[in-house]
């Protein structure tokens, strides 16, 4: 029987179609702290770009009622999708930074963070998932998982997030759902079955078929706003039984209640089937996958019911804090304690400082509330820096808009205004035991360029302006060449440095001018293991230096390590006084900062001190730290190093007919061809590529494929250059260091 559900409130206008709609716009940004904490969901929208996120989101704030009317990512009304407010983001087409917003759903409160899909902004998906406790996965139905997809995928696995699965772009020529769902089971091995069936599909999308009430679901109305209810189609009821079969068995795989019905023959009722799919999604056994075409207006609403329906809420979610006993932060091995979810006044406050943004309302601190709650002129403590600050104004971000509140509670996102932190901080109430939340896992840079202001008059706003992005951006590092003195900054990418000298000279006033990228290369052992038997020696009159270090550097076992590096002390008498142990391990690592051949860092090493020796008047810090120095330089000497350089994992989708010239393109770049996907009109094409071989790249291909190729990159790992490269490489180091010796001298 035919079910039209409308919604029948105030009257607003869609500036998409320029029709009148109705629906619950009053609201907007009508926030509330809402005591019962079973009705509130943090999610994520993450996935490759241009998979749809925003324009999902875009969705979401519309029917919720938070926003009037949409708007395209790259619209052709020059407004630009709401969730996208930098100008960056709106000239480019593509989310730069991850932004907040909040909307309510059948009496739930969503936070939603929608967050970049290009791998340059990966540190915005991890800080943001760090915080959810659950997710989107937005896949396209015609590119399937691509690389973007397998990160987030890790980063989900990494914090324990449970996540739904949203096919979008139905309506797309060469979609195809039921080859993304066989990708997500092989690929990013998923437990996952449709909830969904759809009705026709590219042109001919017309609805969807509801699997688990069995009944058919149609998007009528201006902009998709009535949805109707009807009868399967004939021709699809065989397909759709046989559908809620497959997914019942993947259910009764991981949930014992339907493992028992399914043993018994019996049908479960859509209670049953609900309860089992949310217990199994929360525990991440299980990944429930919807279908539907955001830019179409067509399956937003039952994804916003599966999010109410099927994702946790803050209290059936463990987060945990390391609390440490001992007077200094730092000192003593912290206990891991469980934080309670429970919106509750009388424990004390713990927040986690996830992102840092320079906005129109002034610095904004992003901040989860894990315990407790704290009010609007409160006393905060950074648990890092012991530094207390009142609360002045609290507010919930709803995109570039803020809605001022009085209170945060467990469980919320928040601003915090005017605090001085940094990214990944804690915060607790004042007296409160020293609590720190668990870190983010930040990535290292694996491409730098020197850069400076154009104006000389601009040097403080230059400086106070690295500085300021240091802080928002872990994977943004920035530092002072010691022979050349450029000052020098370090990215995850092109782009992300790219995005980065716009935004000084957009946002903040001041042109910059940057070199030639340049690859971070690494160095490290060509052997297992080397010795080093170093005394440090010096005599000026008076108290003079001696130390004397005894062991060998080795190699990281783990090539996942290859970027780490340790100091272990397997001294067990008292040759070396324990006091100088903290100097001879920042002398190993001070001699890390440099490498022998070509002077770029070293990494994969491991420094294990053996035995040595101490003078009783000549031994010092200083002694030590220079013994710590000599001796891995010694060691490196006997030890064959060699040089490293990163390798992209690159993913590049082109036109068929362009397959022979790309690969071309590719094996020139000393790619290796590791898979490729043939689709009817696209294909994709798996390579490992050095770095160093991808300046340029964008250009040339978008020059054989007629502006129609795009390429993706992610950082794999480090590998050994090649021979011509490393010779390069030191011969450039070796002229650099004799230019710098003959210009110290003339001084």
């Amino acid at each position: 029987m035919l079910n039209l559900l409308r919604n029948n409130t105030a009257l607003r206008s869609c500036k998409l179609c320029g029709q009148f709609l109705k629906n619950d716009g009053a609201r907007r940004l009508n926030s509330t702290i809402d005591r019962d904490v079973s009705k509130i969901r943090n999610i994520g929208i993450s996935a490759h770009i241009d998979s749809g996120k925003t324009t999902l989101s875009e969705r979401i704030l519309y029917y919720t009622g938070i926003i009037d009317s949409m708007h395209e990512v790259r619209g052709k009304d020059q407004i630009g999708a709401t969730m996208d407010f930098m100008e960056l983001e709106r000239e480019r087409g593509i989310t730069i930074q991850s932004a907040a917003t909040f909307t309510q759903w059948k009496n739930h409160n969503i936070n939603i963070i929608d967050t970049p899909g290009h791998i340059d902004f990966t540190v915005e998906v991890e800080r943001a998932l760090r915080v959810l406790d659950a997710a989107v996965l937005v896949l396209c139905s015609v590119g399937g998982v691509q690389s973007q997809t397998i990160t987030v995928n890790r980063q989900m696995k990494r914090y324990n997030v449970p996540c739904i699965g949203f096919i979008n772009k139905l309506d797309r020529t060469g979609a195809n759902p039921l080859n993304v769902l066989t990708q997500l089971q092989t690929k990013l091995d998923h437990n996952a079955a449709l909830l969904q069936l759809p009705i026709g599909l590219e042109r001919d999308l017309k609805g969807l078929v509801d699997l688990i009430n069995q009944r058919a679901i149609y998007f009528e109305g201006v902009c998709g706003t009535d949805i109707i209810y009807d009868e399967i189609p004939s021709q699809m009821r065989a397909e759709s039984q046989d559908r809620r079969e497959m997914l019942i068995e993947a259910v009764a795989d991981v949930n014992d209640d339907i493992a028992e019905i399914y043993m018994e023959e019996r049908e479960p009722t859509v209670g049953e089937l609900m309860a089992a799919i949310r217990i199994a999604t929360i525990e991440r056994k299980f990944t429930p996958i919807l279908l539907g075409s955001a830019l179409k207006n067509k399956g937003v609403q039952p994804l916003l019911d599966a999010v109410v329906d099927l994702l946790p809420n803050p209290s059936e979610v463990e987060n945990y804090a390391l609390l440490n006993r001992d007077e200094e932060v730092g000192v003593g091995e912290p206990e891991r304690i469980l934080l309670s979810p429970e919106r509750n006044a009388d424990k004390d406050f713990a927040g986690l400082a996830f992102k840092l943004e320079a906005g129109r309302y002034g610095q904004l601190t992003y901040v989860r509330s894990y315990q407790g709650e704290i009010n609007k002129g409160e006393t905060v403590v950074n648990t890092r820096t012991g530094k207390k600050t009142r609360l002045s104004r609290i507010g919930q971000m709803h995109a570039s808009e803020m809605k001022e509140i009085n209170t945060t509670c467990a469980g919320d996102i928040s601003a915090f205004f005017g605090i001085d932190c940094s990214s990944g901080d804690t915060f607790t109430s004042l007296n409160a035991p020293r609590l720190s939340m668990e870190s983010i896992q930040v990535a290292e840079p694996v491409i730098s360029l020197a850069i400076e202001p154009k104006n000389r008059g601009d040097l403080e706003r230059f400086s106070k302006t690295l500085n300021r992005f240091t802080r928002e951006d872990p994977t943004f590092r920035v530092h002072t060449d010691p022979e050349s003195q450029e000052t020098i900054i370090s990215g995850m990418g092109e782009l992300h440095l790219e995005i980065y000298q716009q935004r000084m000279k957009n946002d903040f006033g001041c042109e910059v001018v940057s070199g030639k990228p340049k690859v971070a290369f690494r160095e490290t052992l060509g052997v297992p293991e080397s010795k080093f038997d170093y005394t440090h020696k010096k005599q000026t009159g008076g108290s003079g230096q001696y130390g004397k270090v005894i062991g060998h550097l080795e190699l990281l076992e783990d090539e996942a390590d290859n970027m780490k590096l340790e100091f272990v002390n397997e001294i067990t008498g008292t040759a070396i006084p324990k006091g100088f142990i903290p100097a001879i391990e920042k002398g190993f690592y001070e001699a890390c900062d440099r490498g022998l051949i070509s002077g770029n860092k070293l990494c994969g090493i491991r420094f294990v001190l053996t035995d040595g020796q101490a003078h009783d008047v000549d031994s010092s810090e200083l002694a030590f730290r220079q013994a710590a120095i000599g001796a891995t330089k010694q060691a490196l000497e006997r030890g064959s190093a060699y040089i490293l350089e990163p390798i992209m994992q690159v993913d590049v989708v082109a036109p068929n007919e362009n397959h022979g010239i790309v690969l071309n393109g590719i094996n020139k770049r000393q790619g290796i061809i590791t898979g490729s996907d043939s689709g009817l009109e696209y294909f994709t094409m798996y390579a490992d590529v050095p770095l160093n071989q991808m300046f340029g790249y964008a250009s040339d291909l978008r020059s054989v494929t007629a502006g129609r190729g795009e390429y993706n990159m992610e950082f794999k790992n480090y590998a050994q250059t090649s021979g011509h490269v490393q010779a390069e490489l030191v011969q450039q180091f070796q002229g650099f260091d004799e230019g710098a010796m003959k210009k110290k001298g003339r001084r």
